[in-house]
């Protein structure tokens, strides 16, 4: 028999191989019992559009090159409300990621609307040209807030879709222009600037153009096409008045418990997937414009002294809009980029 002294070590030695085995399966996990990260994903875009099959189409994808261990549920078509309310539940944990334009982006880092002011643009590659000299510091800002962002895109540019024909300014400033709720500082510059403004949901604006209660509104061709909102805004104004920005963003400790190993082919599936939308709508802007128009949409014209006005109508308002509305040190690195492009492709010998 063993002596007494020996089978109490025997049983110690045993209890504590037990303890490290428990351990490690605890610290180790077997793959086959990994944990699931489930991202809950909203988006503005509606569900029938071909958008949303992009964006479904990434989420299936990474659910298939994750082998099951990431899982992406999307909500489209504003079931999770606007922008801003998107973001307020990423926060509070009942969202992990979306597609969000400027809006919401900017309820994160305000410093992504030098993207998008008013009448400073006159290409997507000068906008382009100044989001890649910008991102990195974009995207540490966006960072330091606890979001990720995975891909940059666009929904096309910004246009004045409006119940009765607009010109020029003062066409806009008889009307009742459309606004997302939430947004003081916008809702100040416009009436600074003299327009009259009502701020609202997203899903008020169609019953809102029908009823009255809007008569104009701001929409890229393409967001128009799919959201049949010229059915009802049956005049466009032929002047580009800023790029709807957009990304798609996660929050960052979700991002985190995501495998490393495959965050690579994650991110590259998310890039295509920019890529692809991006293409799409630029391509699609004057297709979709020619289907409304055929349909009964008016272009109304613009001509070289109706369009200085829309100039001179927004420049009135970059006092308030550096600073207040847009980060004043965001807003002269982009309006210096932008000089930098037009002056390098001012002095580019033509083809």
């Amino acid at each position: 028999m063993m002596p007494k002294a020996d089978a109490r070590r025997s049983r110690g030695t045993a209890l504590i191989v037990a303890i490290a085995l428990v351990a490690a399966v605890c610290v180790f996990p077997s793959p086959a019992r990994a944990q699931t990260v489930t991202i809950k994903m909203a988006t503005l875009v509606p569900t029938n559009s071909s958008w949303f099959l992009v964006l479904k189409e990434v989420a299936d994808k990474w659910n298939k090159l994750s082998n099951g261990r990431v899982r992406v549920i999307l909500y489209g078509g504003g079931t999770k409300g606007d922008d801003p309310e998107v973001v307020q539940a990423m926060r509070l944990g009942e969202l992990q990621g979306a597609v969000l334009t400027s809006v919401g982006i900017a309820e994160i880092e305000k410093s992504v609307y030098a993207l998008s002011i008013p009448m400073a643009y006159d290409s997507y590659d000068e906008v382009y040209y100044v989001l890649d000299k910008m991102t990195p510091r974009l995207e540490s800002a966006i960072e330091s807030q606890g979001f990720v962002v995975l891909n940059w895109a666009d929904a096309g540019w910004l246009r004045f879709f409006s119940t009765s024909p607009v010109a020029t300014p003062d066409d806009l400033r008889k009307l009742t222009l459309f606004q997302w709720a939430g947004d003081a500082k916008t809702l100040e510059i416009w009436k600074t600037a003299g327009f009259k403004v009502r701020p609202a949901a997203v899903s008020d604006l169609p019953m809102g153009l029908s009823t009255g209660l809007f008569q104009a509104c701001t929409l890229s061709p393409q967001v128009a096409q799919i959201g049949r909102y010229y059915e009802r805004a049956k005049y466009m104004t032929d002047v580009q008045w800023a790029l709807l920005l957009g990304a798609t963003v996660i929050k960052k400790d979700t991002w985190l418990q995501v495998p490393a190993d495959i965050k690579p082919a994650l991110l590259k599936a998310m890039k295509e997937a920019g890529d692809r939308l991006q293409a799409d709508i630029r391509q699609s802007g004057e297709k979709d414009l020619a289907a409304m128009k055929g349909a009964g949409l008016t272009v109304v014209p613009v001509d070289a002294k109706a369009k200085d006005l829309w100039h001179k109508a927004a420049e009135s308002a970059y006092g308030k809009i550096r600073g207040e509305f847009v980060p004043a040190e965001a807003f002269d690195e982009a309006m210096r980029y932008r000089d930098e492009y037009r002056k390098a492709h001012a002095a580019a010998p033509k083809k």
